[in-house]
């Protein structure tokens, strides 16, 4: 499964990617009204230094708006991929910037039949939203199960699953489990998923152990 960060932070991004575990990263209107600067200066810096996709979400509700937005974006950097709302206009914008050629993401899926609408309409990637599904009682991860199933009985599909609203370790592991190919997650979950006590007491011990006998690597 790759991994991409889900943050517009270009100095969260650039220490994440010192590991060279950064598949890409995934970006939207609120990540990027945190930056308080230009959206085009924010996607250019994202873009030097990652060189996988990079999700840039329109803002505007028209398909036709939707797909001059598409064009401004795309101008930015070769890695974007056009972030696209699940609605109707939404769908209308992805089936056309498809034909043309571009990637899309099409988000804020909640569902089983929006998945399948938005794969028919040749999107690159499909984000369904894991947390917000459980926050209101719902199973993110039944979401990610059924849309892996159905996705993989017809192999005409090629959409990608993006799993999103990643809220912790668990639902890594989880989203991993149910086959998605993708998880976007914030900087907060990437630091949660190398932790465990017993790898910080084993090393305590290791360290205390190798200390008694004053030698040194060099």
């Amino acid at each position: 499964m790759k991994i991409y960060i889900d943050s517009s932070d270009i100095k969260e991004i650039k220490e994440i990617n010192k590991t060279q575990l950064v598949d890409g990263i995934t970006t939207n209107p609120s990540l990027i009204a945190k930056q308080n600067k230009d959206i085009k200066v924010i996607l250019k810096e994202i873009c030097k230094e990652i060189k996988g996709p990079v999700s840039a979400e329109v803002t505007a509700t028209q398909a036709k708006q939707m797909i001059e937005e598409a064009k401004v974006l795309q101008k930015i950097s070769k890695n974007i991929v056009i972030k696209l709302p699940l609605t109707f206009e939404g769908l209308k914008a992805c089936s056309h910037l498809t034909k043309k050629g571009y990637k899309t993401n099409v988000t804020l899926c909640f569902s089983v039949t929006q998945a399948l609408l938005a794969a028919k309409a040749g999107a690159t990637y499909i984000s369904p939203f894991v947390g917000r599904l459980d926050d209101i009682g719902e199973s993110g991860i039944e979401l990610i199960k059924d849309i892996r199933k159905v996705f993989d009985n017809y192999k005409d599909l090629k959409t990608k699953i993006l799993s999103a609203s990643v809220r912790n370790a668990e639902h890594v592991k989880e989203v991993a489990k149910a086959g998605s190919d993708i998880a976007t997650i914030p900087p907060k979950v990437f630091h949660e998923l190398y932790k465990h006590d017993l790898t910080d007491k084993g090393l305590k011990i290791f360290l205390e152990d190798w200390n008694k006998t004053n030698q040194k690597i060099s």
